[in-house]
């Protein structure tokens, strides 16, 4: 059975840094798009970055590109969102997703799809000003 863990959010300073950490268990990943989205209440969900485990290939939305960077352990099985440069517009609950095949691997001006198979809880991240 597929499970998604997500850990390291937290409170930081505008500017700051955070690295999330999303542990995947219960399959080997293999063809699998991965990725981190986040949600405030209120507001739809959106995709963050996404990962696909068969080349490692990325995609960022513009709003995170040169800020947040997205990768994955494959020894450990555990998918990770190095976010920098921290802004006021950036807190949100973060979650991690996976989903089997490439369908959703990619983005358009629309932005990152959110139909993915798999989520983890979440974890938030707070950014004070």
């Amino acid at each position: 059975q597929v499970q998604l863990v997500e850990s390291g959010g937290g409170s930081v300073q505008a500017g700051g840094s955070l690295r999330l950490s999303c542990a995947a268990s219960g399959g080997t990943y293999r063809n699998y798009c991965m990725g981190w989205f986040r949600q405030v209440p209120g507001k739809e969900r959106e995709g963050v970055a996404i990962y696909w485990t068969s080349g490692g290939g990325t995609y960022y939305v513009d709003s995170v590109k040169g800020r947040f960077t997205i990768s994955r352990d494959n020894a450990e099985s555990t998918l990770h969102l190095q976010m920098n440069s921290l802004k006021p517009e950036d807190p949100a609950m973060y979650f991690c997703a996976a989903d089997p095949g490439p369908r959703f691997c990619g983005g358009s001006n629309r932005g990152i799809r959110t139909e993915f198979q798999y989520w983890g809880q979440g974890t938030q991240v707070t950014v004070s000003s």
